[in-house]
């Protein structure tokens, strides 16, 4: 019987899930804003389902899920790349929104203790829903996109930090020992990062070497570490959440990071999703808009105040007009982290449901209104210049040029390696493609680590805008997938036939090109794909 009901529990908040999200994107909304009104439907609204120790551990397992993946994201490389504008600006808009935030709570009259925890949430801005929306865009590698990007994992740093003095505090603990408890959780939290950086480096980098052609095990020798780290930030008194982060961001330092990061992804989704459901649960909508004129003041600060110190900021360090107005509308929401920070905060007895549910609400109103301005952003944008014209001496840089009319090779055998050499010595633009980063090594063209057969990772390669995508796996479902998928896009595509029965299937599918290695050498295989035009 209690099995039952923990499966009537999940099996109804993942069936209003996938309604919510498909009728979100219908809409054009983030799916967590969806799974956000699930949760008040099956709550506060119709009882049907109860926040049970069953519901609570799911959803503690997705938001760990979800810090590993954000963890994921965080390598040294890219922190570099991070740049003096996120820094800049980033830190100087946290610095103001905080004590902006914190000076209109207490005037409306919340606690200093509330105030602080609300300040907080609407410091920090949504990582998965910016980049979300800049994906679906195609405006991550833009000007905007990578300071947005920058000033985002900046505030994932914060973040962590602040859920750091959290593990150290506790409803019930004498306030005497406080800086002592707040100490141990630094420093255990300091421990535990290095330790992450020096195994993921000197044991995961050969282990996973060796265990790269074996996706499932990679899969789950990366969930072993996750879970090994929550593990130990438990034993060292610390949030499963940082134990999470932390191993995300050992991982993040690996080549095959952004590959780990695609097959997590799909896991962490569920449980995701039963996280923000369960936040709606635990909202109490009378306490969430028993305050209508807080809900509302806070939301137009978060909508309007937040995002014009952003663009203040950005614009004080010569950006462009459309850059800073792009990067600081991208910013303008609660963040998860704002929902995390909240939800961990009441679960230690520092404030109380109703103010968790406030930021819920005002979770919901931001996120739905800046997703719609965000896709609307050009629009957007040219109503801004009516009002405010672009300063002179602003010259808007150029956005970083995409990658078009390259030619895409996927897997680096014998056959892709050369084929890869020979196309770079003809002039072409090569991207290689391959599961196994050793090789990739040496190669005269960029490269990409990942399944070819995942549509991200196409994504990542710009297909859709590629001269030419050239299989040389001697996988059959893969090679008919990839002809399947470029057939789509309109892509041209030259595949390798490495045996003869699959010719015919091949054929049905219009390639352009079909490779025989048996029959042809490599410089043919050029020549031949060169006289029908799909090089050049």
């Amino acid at each position: 019987m209690l099995e039952f009901l923990i499966l009537r529990e999940i099996g109804l908040i993942m069936v209003a899930a996938a309604v919510g999200g498909i009728l979100a994107r219908r809409v054009g909304l983030p799916p967590l804003l969806a799974y956000m009104v699930v949760g008040l439907i099956l709550g506060p609204a119709t009882g049907l389902v109860d926040i049970t120790e069953d519901v609570a551990l799911v959803s503690e397992v997705g938001i760990a899920l979800l810090l590993f993946l954000v963890g994921l994201e965080l390598s040294v490389a890219t922190l570099r790349e991070v740049g003096r504008a996120a820094v800049l600006a980033g830190g100087g808009q946290a610095v103001v929104t905080a004590l902006a935030g914190l000076g209109l709570a207490l005037f409306l009259g919340f606690t200093l203790r509330q105030g602080f925890f609300i300040a907080a949430a609407l410091t920090f801005s949504s990582t998965v829903v910016a980049v979300k929306l800049l994906e679906e865009r195609r405006e991550l590698a833009t000007t905007f996109g990578r300071i947005a990007l920058g000033i985002l994992l900046l505030q994932d740093l914060a973040a962590v930090l602040l859920l750091t003095v959290l593990s150290a505090l506790g409803g019930d603990a004498p306030e005497r020992g406080l800086l002592s408890r707040l100490a141990v959780a630094l420093l255990g939290t300091a421990v535990l990062t290095a330790a992450a950086l020096v195994l993921a480096t000197r044991v995961l980098a050969g282990l996973f070497h060796w265990l790269s052609r074996q996706k499932q095990a990679l899969f789950v020798c990366s969930l072993a570490w996750c879970f090994v780290f929550i593990v130990l930030a438990a034993r060292l008194g610390l949030s499963v959440e940082i134990g999470a982060f932390v191993a995300g961001v050992g991982l993040a330092q690996l080549p095959w990071n952004q590959e780990l990061r695609r097959q997590v992804h799909p896991l962490a989704s569920f449980f995701v999703a039963v996280f923000f459901v369960s936040l709606g649960l635990r909202m109490q909508l009378d306490a969430a808009f028993s305050r209508p004129i807080a809900l509302l003041v806070l939301t137009i600060f978060v909508l309007l105040v937040k995002p014009f110190a952003l663009y203040w900021l950005l614009s004080g360090l010569r950006h462009g007009a459309k850059t800073a107005f792009m990067a600081s509308v991208t910013l303008a929401q609660v963040s998860e982290f704002s929902l995390i920070v909240v939800a961990l905060a009441a679960d230690r007895g520092l404030i109380g449901v109703p103010t968790v549910s406030l930021i819920g609400a005002l979770a919901l109103v931001t996120t739905g209104v800046s997703a719609t301005v965000l896709q609307n952003a050009d629009a957007w944008f040219e109503r801004f210049l009516r009002l405010r014209p672009p300063r002179r001496g602003q010259p808007e840089p150029p956005a970083p040029p995409g990658r078009r009319d390259h030619v895409i090779v996927v897997g680096m055998n014998t056959l892709g390696r050369l084929l890869v050499r020979q196309l770079a010595a003809r002039g072409e633009q090569v991207l290689a493609i391959d599961t196994n980063p050793g090789k990739l090594v040496g190669l005269p063209a960029e490269v990409l680590i990942g399944n070819a057969g995942h549509t991200s990772v196409l994504h990542d390669a710009d297909h859709e805008s590629a001269r030419l995508l050239i299989s040389a796996l001697q996988i059959e479902d893969m090679n008919t997938l990839l002809a399947y998928r470029c057939r789509v896009a309109g892509v041209p595509c030259a595949i390798h036939a490495f045996d003869a029965q699959v010719v015919t299937d091949l054929r049905q599918l219009e390639v352009d090109y079909l490779m025989v290695s048996k029959h042809d050498g490599i410089r043919q295989m050029v020549e031949g794909m060169r006289r029908v035009g799909v090089v050049r």
